[in-house]
C-alpha cells in the first residue's frame, strides 16, 4: 500500500493554501493527471463542510473516475479526503496548513490501494515521484495566483 507524507514551508498564508486545495473544481487546470473534476455538493455540517466530488484521473492508458467525500475544516485549516467509489480499495488523504512568521507550513499525507493488482504494482513504481509532482503542482498554482512572495 503506497503512502506518502510531505511537509513543506511556503511563502503564502495558510488561508491561501487552504483555499487553493479546497477548490477541487479547478484541479484540472493545474494538477497532473487530473482530466476532469466535478463537485456534486457542499453541505455545512456544524464546524465543517462536507463536499462530495468526482475526479477523473488519466495516466497513459489508465483512465478512471472516482468519488470522494472531502471534509473541509476551515477553523483548524485541515482538509480530509475519504474515498467513496471507483478503482481503489481505499484512499485517504489529509492536508494541514499552519501559519508561520514568514509564510505557512503545509503537511500532506496520502495512503491508498488499488483494487487491481497490476495497477497497484505500477503505482508502487512511480508513487513517491508522482506525489511529489502533485505537491509541486499546488506550489506552482499558489505562485501563479499569489506571486512569489505570497
Amino acid at each position: 500500500m503506497p503512502s506518502h507524507r510531505e511537509k513543506r514551508k511556503l511563502p503564502y498564508t495558510a488561508q491561501q493554501m487552504y483555499d487553493l486545495v479546497a477548490d477541487v473544481g479547478r484541479y484540472p487546470e493545474f494538477l497532473p493527471w487530473c482530466a476532469a473534476a466535478r463537485v456534486r455538493s457542499v453541505t455545512p455540517e456544524g464546524d465543517k463542510e462536507i463536499m462530495l466530488a468526482d475526479l477523473v484521473i488519466s495516466f497513459k492508458v489508465f483512465r478512471e473516475k472516482f468519488g470522494s467525500r472531502v471534509t473541509l475544516w476551515s477553523e483548524t485549516m485541515q482538509i480530509d479526503t475519504e474515498y467513496l467509489d471507483g478503482p481503489f480499495k481505499f484512499l485517504n488523504s489529509t492536508w494541514q496548513f499552519r501559519d508561520l512568521d514568514d509564510g505557512c507550513e503545509v503537511e500532506f499525507e496520502v495512503d491508498f490501494e488499488f483494487r487491481n493488482r497490476i495497477l497497484q504494482g505500477a503505482a508502487g513504481l512511480f508513487f513517491n515521484e508522482a506525489m511529489q509532482r502533485v505537491v509541486r503542482a499546488f506550489e506552482a498554482r499558489a505562485q501563479d495566483l499569489h506571486g512569489a512572495s505570497g
